[in-house]
C-alpha cells in the first residue's frame, strides 16, 4: 500500500514542477472558454431551428385548412351545377372565384412553408458543425487530464490537434461557413 502512495505522491511532485502541467492549463483554458462560447450560440441556433420549424407547420397547417376551404367550395360548385337552381350562374362565379383565390392562396402558402423549412435546414447545418465543435472539445479537455497524469508530451500534442479541429469548426460555425461532414453527423445524429 506504500508503494502506491509513494508512487501518487512522487507523481504529484513531478505534476507540481512539469511544463507540461503549463501548457495542459493553457489548452484546458482555451478550450474551455471557447466551448463556452460555443454553447451559447449553439444555444440561440436552436431556438431559431425551434422558431422556423414552428412557422413551418403553422404555414402548413394553414395550407391544409386553405385546402379544406377549397374542397367544400369545389363540392358546392359541384352541386350548384348539377341541381341547378334559380339564380345558379351567380353562386357559380361565387364559388369559382373562391376555388381561384384558395387555389393562389394555397401557392403563396407553400411557398412560405418551403420558405421556413429550407430555414431550418440552412440553421440545422451550422448547429450540427457546433455539436461536432462540443464533442471535440470534451474529449480534448479529456485527453489533456491524462496528459497531464501521465506527462506524455505525444498525447499533449494530440490533444492539441483534436481542440484545434474542434476550434476551427467552431470558427467555421460562427461565421457560417460550411465544415460539415455528414457521415460524423449521420453517426452523431
Amino acid at each position: 500500500m506504500s508503494d502506491i502512495a509513494d508512487n501518487i505522491q512522487e507523481s504529484i511532485d513531478r505534476a507540481g514542477t512539469s511544463n507540461i502541467n503549463s501548457r495542459v492549463a493553457l489548452f484546458v483554458a482555451i478550450t474551455a472558454t471557447f466551448m463556452a462560447l460555443c454553447n451559447v450560440k449553439d444555444g440561440n441556433i436552436v431556438q431559431a431551428m425551434s422558431q422556423a420549424q414552428a412557422h413551418g407547420i403553422d404555414a402548413w397547417s394553414y395550407f391544409q385548412a386553405k385546402s379544406t376551404k377549397q374542397a367544400i367550395a369545389e363540392n358546392t360548385l359541384e352541386l350548384i351545377r348539377t341541381q341547378k337552381p334559380a339564380g345558379a350562374d351567380s353562386l357559380i362565379q361565387k364559388y369559382e372565384a373562391q376555388v381561384s383565390r384558395y387555389e393562389s392562396e394555397k401557392k403563396a402558402l407553400e411557398i412560405q412553408a418551403r420558405g421556413f423549412e429550407k430555414e431550418y435546414e440552412d440553421i440545422n447545418l451550422f448547429d450540427d458543425q457546433f455539436d461536432m465543435t462540443e464533442a471535440l472539445l470534451t474529449i480534448s479537455i479529456a485527453m489533456l487530464g491524462i496528459t497531464s497524469l501521465t506527462q506524455k508530451k505525444w498525447l499533449l500534442y494530440f490533444s492539441t490537434i483534436v481542440s484545434g479541429i474542434g476550434i476551427i469548426l467552431g470558427l467555421a460555425a460562427f461565421l457560417k461557413i460550411s465544415l460539415h461532414s455528414d457521415l460524423i453527423s449521420k453517426i452523431l445524429g
